[in-house]
C-alpha cells in the first residue's frame, strides 16, 4: 500500500516533468520548424546551384541572397529566443526581442520585393534560354503567379501574427510566445513544396502544402490541451488569419483574373 510520503514522491515527480516539458516544448517546436526548413531548402538549393551552373534556370537574383540571411536570421532568433526563457533568462531575451520587431518588417518587405525581381529575372533569361526552355515559358509563368498567391498570404499573415505578438508581449505572454512560433510556421509551404518525396497535389491546387506544417505544431498544441484542457488564446488568433488566406488562396488559385492581375503585375 502506497504511504502519504510515496504519494507526495509520486505528485512532486509528476510536477517536475511537466513543468520541465512546459519549458521545453516550445524549443522544440522551434526545432521542428528549422529542421523543415533546412530539409526543404538546402537539397532544394543545391539543385538550383547545379542547374545554373548548366544554364538550365534563371541567375539568382542578389535580393534572394538577402531574403535568404534574413530568413536564417529569424530562425536563429526565434530557438535563441525560446531557449532564453526555458533557461530563465528573461532579461536577455527581452532584449533580443527588440530585433524582431525590426527583423520581421524587413523580411516581409524583402520577401514581397523578391516575387516581382524573380519573375523578372527569369523572363529575361528565358529570352535567350535553349529553345527546349523557353517552350516551357508560359506554364513557368503560369506557376509564379499562383505562388505569388502563397507570397502574398504568407507576408500578410506572418506580420499580422508577429505584430499580435510583439503587442501581448508584456499582457499576455502565453499567446506571445505561442503566436510568435505559430506566425513562423506560416511560411513552411514553401520549405514543404520543396520536399518532392512528400505527397502534394502541386500545381493543381496548394492545399497540401498548407497542410503539412500542422504536423509540425501539433505536439505544441496537444501539449498545451493536456495540461490546459482549453483551446490557448494564440491558436484562435492563428486560425482567424490562417483559416481565411488558405481559403482565398485556394479558390483564387490559377483563376483567369487572377492570372491577368498577376502577371501584369510581375512581368508588366
Amino acid at each position: 500500500m502506497a504511504t502519504v510520503s510515496d504519494r507526495h514522491l509520486g505528485t512532486h515527480a509528476d510536477d517536475q516533468w511537466k513543468a520541465l516539458v512546459d519549458r521545453w516544448i516550445f524549443v522544440f517546436t522551434a526545432a521542428l520548424i528549422t529542421t523543415a526548413v533546412l530539409v526543404g531548402f538546402v537539397p532544394d538549393s543545391l539543385m538550383k546551384l547545379g542547374l545554373l551552373a548548366e544554364n538550365k534556370r534563371a541567375p539568382i537574383p542578389a535580393m534572394m541572397h538577402v531574403h535568404a540571411v534574413l530568413m536564417g536570421s529569424w530562425m536563429l532568433l526565434l530557438l535563441t529566443q525560446t531557449t532564453l526563457m526555458a533557461t530563465g533568462r528573461k532579461a536577455l531575451h527581452m532584449q533580443l526581442g527588440v530585433i524582431g520587431m525590426f527583423l520581421a518588417p524587413a523580411l516581409v518587405i524583402v520577401g514581397v520585393m523578391l516575387v516581382q525581381v524573380n519573375a523578372r529575372t527569369y523572363l529575361e533569361w528565358v529570352a535567350t534560354a535553349p529553345p527546349e526552355l523557353q517552350a516551357k515559358a508560359d506554364a513557368q509563368m503560369q506557376r509564379s503567379a499562383n505562388i505569388m498567391l502563397i507570397q502574398f498570404r504568407t507576408g500578410i499573415t506572418f506580420l499580422a501574427l508577429v505584430w499580435i505578438a510583439l503587442r501581448a508581449r508584456r499582457s499576455d505572454s502565453a499567446t506571445h510566445k505561442r503566436l510568435l512560433i505559430l506566425a513562423t510556421s506560416v511560411p513552411l509551404s514553401a520549405a514543404f513544396n520543396r520536399m518532392t518525396w512528400l505527397p502534394s497535389n502541386m500545381p493543381d491546387s496548394p492545399l497540401l502544402g498548407e497542410v503539412w506544417h500542422l504536423f509540425l505544431i501539433a505536439p505544441m498544441f496537444s501539449w498545451d490541451w493536456y495540461r490546459h484542457g482549453a483551446l490557448q488564446r494564440a491558436y484562435v488568433i492563428w486560425a482567424a488569419w490562417f483559416v481565411p488566406g488558405v481559403v482565398i488562396i485556394t479558390l483564387a488559385w490559377n483563376t483567369p483574373g487572377w492570372q491577368s492581375w498577376a502577371r501584369g503585375f510581375l512581368y508588366g
